[in-house]
């Protein structure tokens, strides 16, 4: 069976490494049969830091789906040219702090004391160029959530997961989330156990044949099989894995 997890507030969390805890549950899961797969947020530049070196050839879904990993190849699901220009104009003429995304490398203009600066290519493994110099932008993270931004964006081929405690818009192509990329590496719908928290994992644990919200997002936890504390990730992945043994 594919367990397919996302990272920061599943299980990953503050930006740390997974913990001894969590990979004891990975390890079990290995040892039942089963396959640990990634759908994170992050790009797999940045996944990489919070995963020992030898589950960077897992299979990952990096940037909500953008970008799909299958363990050799990263593929990637860009913006269209015309989005890619209309979100240049609208940061440029709102001067809104950004976070842009392409194959490896990324542009950055954010604060430092933002807790995503934390997490910005921490192995220094890209390079952070000026937003013109990035062949293709996969991914945009805009450091607002004004009204007017918003609906401005809502008129563009994309996708917007508002972060309202974070005040950030986090932008993704048309079409593009977890669950699409887990089809295109050829995980369908009820074949994996998913763990999410938050509303960019909706379409991810709607299709799964189980799954699991951590922590206390109603609206997602409505979505899930069942909901546990961060607290308790480890000990119910250990059962599921059990459940669903070989």
């Amino acid at each position: 069976m594919k367990f397919v997890f996302d990272l920061d507030g599943t299980v990953c969390f503050k930006g740390k490494p997974l913990s001894e805890e969590i990979l004891s549950a990975f390890q079990q899961l290995e040892a039942d049969g089963h396959d640990v797969v990634i759908a994170s947020a992050r790009p797999i530049r940045d996944i990489y830091p919070v995963l020992p070196k030898h589950y960077h050839q897992l299979q990952m879904v990096g940037g909500n789906g953008a970008f799909l990993f299958n363990g050799e190849e990263i593929r990637l699901q860009p913006f269209t040219e015309d989005t890619q220009n209309a979100l240049f104009d609208l940061i440029n003429n709102h001067n809104i702090p950004y976070l842009l995304d392409s194959s490896w490398d990324y542009s950055y203009n954010g604060s430092e004391e933002h807790p995503i600066f934390n997490q910005l290519d921490q192995l220094e493994l890209a390079e952070n160029l000026p937003k013109e110099q990035l062949d293709g932008i996969v991914k945009c993270v805009l450091f607002t959530n004004e009204q007017s931004i918003i609906d401005t964006i809502s008129q563009l081929e994309c996708v917007i997961h508002i972060h309202n405690n974070e005040a950030i818009l986090d932008i993704s192509p048309v079409g593009v989330h977890k669950f699409q990329g887990l089809n295109e590496l050829g995980i369908k719908k009820g074949q994996y156990i998913a763990f999410g928290n938050d509303q960019n994992d909706r379409q991810m644990l709607q299709h799964a044949l189980e799954s699991v919200c951590v922590g206390d997002d109603v609206s997602i936890g409505a979505l899930a099989t069942s909901i546990c504390e961060a607290t308790n990730v480890a000990e119910k992945i250990r059962m599921l894995s059990s459940k669903y043994k070989k």
